[in-house]
This record gives C-alpha cells, structure tokens and sequence, in this order.
C-alpha cells in the first residue's frame, strides 16, 4: 500500500461516505468552545445541546416545556457509576422515551414518555458527522477521529489508522477505543455503534465487546454480500449508517444480557441476523395477511426482503432461515420474536417455539430470559 495513504485520507473518505447519505459534515475544530460557530460551552461536554432540545421539542409537541426539560436531564447526565449501566439506561430511553410527569389542564398528574428518535420518519432526525471531536475529563484529552450525532447524542464513534504504517493495524483503533473508554467514559453513556478501520479492514462492535466480537459488516442493502472490490469500510458505513438501518439496528437489534452478578454484555446482530430477521417479519407479515389486506400490503412491498418464488399473500407458509453452527441462532430467534410481539398487524400473538433436543429448550430459555427487553409493548 502506499505511503500517501494515511489515516486523514482514510477520515476523508469516510466523511464523504458519510456525506453521500446525507450526514452533516462537521469538523470539530469549528464547533469547540469560543468559536463562531461553537456548539459546545466546553471540552467537557459531549451532547450538542442546541440539537437535542431542539429534537425533544420538535419530537414532542404534546408535551410542556418543563416537562422537556425534565427529560433532557435525565437523558443527558446518566447518573449511575457505571459506564454499562449507563449506556443501558440512554439506550433504554432512545428506544422505548424518557420518562416524565406533569399537570395536565385539568389540574391532574399525567405520565408521558418523551420521544428522542423518530423511528417512522428517518429525516424527522438530524444527522451530523464531526471529525476530530475533542473531548476533556479528568485532565484526560483525547480526540475521537469520528463522531455521529443524531439529533444532538453521540451514537458512534469511529476510529481509524493508518494501514502503511507498520506499527499501526485495525487491532490499534480497538485499543484506542478501550483507552477512550477509561479517560473520556461520558462519551461513550450514549454509544450505540463502535467502528475500527485501518482503511483496509472495517469492524464494528459495541461498548462491552471484546475483540472477538468486533465483527466485519459483509453487505450494503442485504440480498447479497458487497463486492470484495469494495473497501470494507465504506461497506460497514453504508450498510449500518444509512438512516433508516441504523435506526432499525438502535431499535430492534441491540440488547443487553444479564449474564449474573450484575454483569451486562451489550450485543449487536451481525449483518446476517439483521437482514434474515427482517426478510423473515416481511414474510411473516404476507403470510399472515386476510384477502382484505392483501392488496395494500402487497403494494407497499417488504424492506430488503428477498421473497420466496412461490409465496402468495396470506399462504401461512412464511418459510425457513438456515443457520450454521456458532451463528447465533437463539439471537436471531429473539430479535424476530420481539420485531413480531411489536408489529401492530400482528395484534399481540402467541408464539410457540418447538426444538428437538432437551438442551435448545435450556438454551432458548436462557436467552429469552436474558433478552426479555426485546419483548416489550411499544410505547409509541
């Protein structure tokens, strides 16, 4: 590889990835404290203030205005001393709103819940990429090389190096990583998506992963793998952070497990589990439908669903995902089990789940148990 590509051309290129999917593009040098276009009142501070309240009042219009700000300080200063338990909560109220009370005209207490995202609507949210985002705590300062904003929290956090650089490889960025995790920990309460690159290689993991864990994204749009000619960077920023998938990940697709004593390990689906599970609520979905259904779901079509040959609305054959070993299948059945429990068409169902061996029964048990936030009622 040449010597001319290093670790800024490798930001460039993810900026303008970024960018080709309608991100803001920011450099955090012109938003610090006492610029002219400043963001931030100082280094310390890592929401941008101005875009989330502006997010809470414009998602939420329903709600006073002390009621907003009740919510903006619950989300923006986590208060446990944990830095898991505090990316359990943040990610809690992304997915499900923050919790409020307040006088309703009639003079009696109502709860609310404040919403942060807007799922539905993709564009209702404001995306932002600030490159070289400096952050201070506890004398600690350290320079993130990518951030990613929506509607004013820091959801990822990208790290890049230089792969001409022999000391330097895809396994620094993780370290990197780990280190910004001790120094700058009020960054990473909100994280949702870590990525590495050497400009060669792309993974991508979550706040507790371990190297084994940071995975390779392999597709862009799911009905095929992405061309091998493709830098696996550009495949993991196109297939994640495209507004919509992203979105869906945050909502859908991260949970926390229980593993005892406390301890909680934060999982992402990998790109195989992600797509099967949507392919799979489509087909769920048509063949679930009534005659009376059939002619308007069948025009809105299904999200990446490669439909099977001979599927006909409403067939009650909704067909089969094929699993190896070692790919998460408890996972999957999950992440399907909670997107089908939520689906408003679906009207609450039963699902049943038969195995043929004594062990998927423990196993299947302990992963539902362990996963039972994905199996909420939607509060929206």
């Amino acid at each position: 590889m040449s010597k001319a590509f290093t670790e800024s051309i490798v930001e460039q290129a993810a900026l303008a990835w970024l960018e080709s999917m309608d991100y803001t593009i920011l450099s955090g040098l012109e938003i610090a404290p006492g610029e002219l276009q400043a963001e931030r009142n100082n280094y310390g501070q890592v929401i941008l203030e101005r875009r989330l309240r502006q997010a809470l009042q414009r998602l939420n219009p329903q709600v006073p205005a002390d009621a907003l700000e009740e919510a903006f300080r619950k989300l923006a200063r986590p208060d446990t001393p944990s830095l898991v338990a505090n990316n359990h909560i943040v990610h809690k109220y992304l997915v499900e709103g923050v919790p409020v009370e307040y006088q309703r005209p009639d003079g009696s207490i109502g709860g609310d819940l404040v919403r942060i995202l807007d799922y539905e609507t993709p564009d209702a949210n404001e995306f932002v990429a600030v490159n070289q985002f400096t952050v201070v705590e506890d004398q600690h300062e350290r320079r993130p090389d990518i951030v990613l904003f929506v509607n004013g929290l820091p959801l990822a956090v990208i790290e890049l190096k230089n792969a001409a650089t022999e000391s330097a490889t895809i396994w620094s960025a993780f370290n990197q990583l780990q280190t910004y995790k001790q120094q700058i920990p009020s960054l990473f309460a909100f994280n949702e998506a870590l990525v590495i690159s050497d400009g060669v290689q792309a993974r991508i993991g979550t706040l507790t992963a371990d190297k084994e864990w940071f995975m390779p994204w392999r597709t862009i749009e799911g009905e095929t793998l992405a061309d091998a000619s493709l830098p696996q960077l550009q495949v993991v920023l196109e297939g994640v952070f495209d507004k919509r998938r992203f979105l869906n990940l945050v909502r859908h697709f991260i949970v926390f497990e229980d593993t005892g004593g406390g301890v909680l390990i934060k999982k992402m689906a990998g790109y195989h589990q992600y797509h099967a599970v949507n392919v799979a609520l489509a087909e769920t979905l048509r063949a679930c439908m009534t005659v009376s259904e059939r002619t308007e779901v069948q025009e809105e079509g299904a999200y990446f669903a490669r439909r099977q040959k001979d599927a006909k609305p409403g067939d009650r054959r909704v067909g089969v995902i094929w699993h190896t070993q070692g790919s998460g299948k408890s996972l999957t059945m999950a992440f399907y089990a909670g997107q089908v429990v939520l689906h408003p068409a679906m009207e609450n169902p039963t699902i049943v789940v038969i195995t043929d061996r004594n062990d998927l029964d423990e196993q299947l048990y302990g992963t539902f148990a362990r996963c039972h936030e994905l199996l909420r009622q939607e509060p929206f």
